[in-house]
């Protein structure tokens, strides 16, 4: 018995320790990234970038996540396993960015410099330069990759563009100071920062309907890897809402102070997201009221969460909402939507 439990011991000691879940934010007010241990809410490297990271994106092969530092001009290829940047490249801007769903295209839009940029996603080599009006803000794809749908924050507009033969298709007015763009079920869901809503465009009629009503700041859109439901942001209102993916009625509302941003989402179901005004990440669980927070830098913006334990699947990385920000079609739910607190009145 004590020579089994000799072994046993030996071999617990042997062992290689599990890798803790990585997180990665954009503080976009510092000038860096904060890399947390998600299990311990820890900061365990502290990145530096030039001058602005906002937005961040994994490449096609799930091997390298992809941080678009707009005010200093560069891309940092960061390895999302260990939070090493692997190297950086000079690029124009780079304020939102998407890699086409097959692999082929990157889609950089360029917020100060009224650019909408299309690479080829394996050399970087600039295929195609638009300028369609004021402010290029937020990226998304048709599940094809046949085209490329950008906001346009400046002239009050959704535009459109087609990836093989490269020209720009349309432009539609949908709100003032649109942000957040993802493709839903053959439509497109459009935040209107400017106002307090969200709205629907069918890209084959450019018919426009208000999808629903969340609070000022109504700023981005993000589907759940699971698909049970999209989540969106109002960021002046401090809003978290769950939306029936089918209908897009709001299920229920967290008010959370800070302004919540982006998103990004753990094994477990639970939403990491980004609080612009207050250098706060929140973590909450849906099936809780109640959500915990941590400090990181200034004015964090993109958030992007990398498993590295054991048992959680390869293709898990690729489905999150910093890996394809809605750029492909959202999977039937899996489970119906789990119980959680009461919508207020005034944001039904």
């Amino acid at each position: 018995m004590r020579l089994r439990l000799l072994m046993l011991g030996l071999m617990l000691l042997a062992a290689p320790a599990a890798r803790a879940d990585l997180v990665f934010v954009l503080n976009s007010g510092d000038a860096t990234v904060s890399v947390l241990d998600a299990a311990t809410r820890q900061e365990v490297r502290r990145i530096p970038a030039l001058r602005e990271p906002h937005h961040l994106v994994l490449t096609p092969d799930g091997r390298q996540l992809v941080i678009a530092d707009s005010g200093g001009n560069e891309l940092l290829f960061v390895d999302p396993l260990s939070g090493e940047v692997r190297r950086r490249e000079r690029i124009s801007n780079p304020y939102h960015l998407e890699f086409s769903p097959d692999g082929k295209y990157l889609t950089v839009a360029s917020l100060r410099r009224d650019q909408v940029d299309i690479y080829d996603a394996t050399t970087l080599t600039l295929l195609q330069r638009f300028r369609p009006g004021d402010m290029p803000s937020h990226v998304a794809y048709s599940p094809d990759s046949r085209q490329v749908f950008v906001t346009l924050q400046g002239s009050r507009a959704l535009a459109a563009f087609d990836l093989e033969t490269r020209t720009h298709l349309w432009t539609v007015e949908v709100g003032r100071e649109p942000a957040g763009v993802t493709w839903h079920r053959g439509r497109l869901i459009v935040g209107v920062m400017g106002e307090d809503h969200f709205v629907s465009v069918n890209p084959e009629t450019r018919e426009v309907t208000r999808a629903f009503n969340l609070g000022r700041g109504a700023h981005t859109i993000f589907p759940s890897p699971d698909g049970r439901a999209l989540y969106a942001t109002s960021r002046v209102d401090s809003r978290l809402a769950e939306v029936d993916p089918d209908t897009l009625q709001i299920r229920r509302v967290w008010n959370i102070p800070g302004g919540p941003d982006c998103l990004t989402f753990d094994p477990e179901g639970r939403i990491w997201m980004t609080l612009r005004w207050v250098g706060r990440v929140a973590i909450l669980d849906p099936r809780e009221a109640e959500w915990s927070l941590m400090r990181v830098g200034r004015s964090p913006h993109g958030i992007f969460f990398k498993p590295r334990r054991d048992g959680v699947g390869g293709d898990f990385p690729q489905r999150m909402s910093g890996a394809v920000s809605g750029s492909r079609p959202l999977p039937a739910p899996l489970t119906p939507s789990l119980p959680g607190p009461v919508t207020p009145a005034s944001t039904r």
